[in-house]
């Protein structure tokens, strides 16, 4: 059976249940989702989400904020877009049910996030992600809008040079179907899976890239991966910055708060890479309790701790035997956030007609070298917004598209080979050998070195997927068969992360080169775009950052 939309959405996490929601109504949207939609990833974002509500504080001071914290790598016009939409969307969340935490007067309440300069982190206790992916879910329902739900989506379809469909596997029935779309819309989310410890869900593989990539598109300063300063030290659970944006302190051994050392204003609340940096430094230097550092928050007291960090303190309790109103909570740094992605515009629009991308999966580029906290979740409302109102602009003027049956042809071949194979590796070993690698060659601290050896093993790994073989040779429901797949994104979206590493020879935001510690300007003030070759590897050429009114100085916090 052909089935044929206006709007196809692939990805059911913030960025695309609110493109949905803002697709016309008179239009036939659909969303496409490998799990359940409030199962995305999106629901686990804990902290808050930024928008300068305060009468004191401007939607300018946010951009300003999100300029230096992207070590001025951000593109200044997507900026200002994201900071002076902000206050409407998230009255509109308001709106929409979403229960933000409140003053005593009934107004939001905003925390103090890092890099911030006035606290404007709108949040509904620690579980904001939650909270307003649900919102959106109900939303969702409100408008009847049908979800393809465990379906996974394998490739592009492109007619004309033009995105008109997809290619998706039916986990439930075991079967290839082409989706047809006047206006296809990747909300796949990140690919910090990619990395051993990781804050993220298993499901972030990066798949909506890998598409993205294999079509001819280029993917935009993949080598700027976030690492979150504070992570359960056994399991990678994220702790949120909320925990220090409440008042929460780091410890090393000596009980020193050692980050007056790095950052002598912001102190715990400096931007994320920076924290990042020196928790990793001070391990390394030997000032660590067992291989991580200490997060306290029992000077907050109970009421407080209960009141606006639940959730932080039943993970401490059930994932680290730690009591975080009596006992300090053992954390270090976990690949969390991806700031490369999907060039796009800041309408969502790729350089493929018919293709959007929004959220995590897309780089508009509103973080640059380093996000801030709060601004994830507002990139999701605002650029999902905005895909979903050009998607419907686009569609209206459309025809319904002409879908060959061929279209599936390629992914058939792909999942038959794996099928069919009785012998050879089991792909849990590659994923596991990967994360580790990246781990320890492409971490917080990168060198010439450590990067090529990583060039190295993702060839191995290419080279070792080719003989991947599954237990699971059914078709109904085979999990096995899509964390194959999956891999394939991850090696993808893994070359072209340490191609951008090796290039970049500074030290900016996240990417931090122990052999070129100091950023450069003169040379590197621009945006790495890889393309997919022929061999297989990437082409990386090189793009202009849009300044507007910032110009670059040197970032101190």
């Amino acid at each position: 059976m052909r089935r044929v939309h206006d709007v196809l959405i692939i990805g059911a996490g913030l960025a695309g249940l609110r493109a949905a929601v803002e697709v016309s109504p008179d239009l036939d949207v659909a969303v496409i989702s490998k799990v359940h939609p409030i199962r995305s990833h999106s629901v686990a974002a804990q902290g808050g989400i930024n928008a300068a509500l305060n009468p004191s504080d401007s939607w300018e001071n946010h951009a300003f904020d999100t300029v230096k914290g992207s070590d001025y790598l951000g593109d200044q016009d997507a900026i200002e877009v994201l900071c002076r939409e902000a206050p409407g969307d998230i009255l509109q969340m308001d709106r929409f049910g979403a229960l933000f935490s409140r003053t005593d007067e009934g107004k939001i309440a905003q925390r103090p996030f890092g890099g911030a300069g006035y606290p404007r982190t709108c949040f509904v206790a620690d579980k904001t992600g939650h909270a307003l992916l649900h919102t959106m879910y109900e939303q969702l329902l409100k408008r009847r809008v049908p979800v393809y739900e465990e379906w996974y989506v394998t490739s592009l379809v492109i007619e004309n040079h033009r995105c008109v469909g997809v290619v998706a596997w039916d986990l439930l029935h075991g079967e290839f179907q082409v989706i047809g779309a006047q206006a296809v819309i990747l909300a796949t989310g990140g690919y910090a899976r990619i990395y051993h410890t990781s804050t993220n869900a298993v499901i972030n593989t990066g798949d909506g890239l890998s598409m993205a990539y294999r079509a001819g598109l280029p993917l935009m300063d993949m080598e700027f991966v976030q690492f979150h300063p504070t992570t359960l030290k056994a399991s990678g659970i994220l702790i949120s910055e909320g925990a220090r944006g409440e008042g929460g302190y780091l410890l090393n051994k000596s009980g020193e708060r050692f980050m007056k050392r790095y950052a002598s204003h912001a102190m715990e609340l400096a931007s994320r890479d920076v924290v990042s940096r020196a928790i990793r430094q001070e391990i390394e230097e030997g000032r660590d309790v067992d291989g991580c550092l200490l997060l306290d928050l029992r000077h907050l007291g109970k009421e407080r701790i209960l009141e606006r960090l639940p959730q932080i303190r039943e993970l401490a309790i059930n994932f680290a035997g730690v009591e975080p109103i009596e006992a300090p909570i053992p954390v270090v740094p976990g690949a969390h956030y991806t700031m490369g992605g999907i060039k796009t515009n800041v309408w969502g629009e790729t350089e493929l007609e018919g293709l959007f991308a929004a959220g995590e999966c897309a780089c508009v580029s509103v973080h640059g070298a380093n996000r801030l906290g709060g601004n994830s979740l507002l990139e999701t409302i605002v650029f999902g917004r905005r895909a979903g109102q050009r998607a419907s602009e686009k569609a209206r003027k459309g025809h319904k598209p002409e879908l060959r049956a061929s279209a599936i042809e390629s992914d058939r071949d792909r999942v038959e080979r794996l099928l069919k194979k009785t012998d050879g590796e089991r792909l849990g070993v590659i994923r596991e050998d990967l994360g580790v690698a990246m781990g320890e060659l492409v971490g917080i601290f990168r060198t010439q070195d450590r990067i090529a050896k990583a060039k190295e093993k993702i060839k191995e790994f290419k080279k070792r997927y080719e003989g991947v073989f599954l237990q699971d040779t059914g078709r109904i429901f085979n999990t096995e068969l899509i964390m194959a797949l999956e891999l394939q994104s991850l090696l993808d979206v893994a070359e072209t992360i340490v191609e951008g590493a090796f290039a970049r020879e500074e030290s900016r935001g996240a990417h931090y080169r122990l052999d070129f510690p100091q950023r450069d300007d003169q040379r590197w003030l621009k945006h790495t775009l890889a393309y997919q070759t022929d061999s297989g590897g990437p082409e990386l050429k090189y793009s202009p950052v849009t300044i507007t009114k910032y110009q670059p100085t040197e970032r101190k916090y």
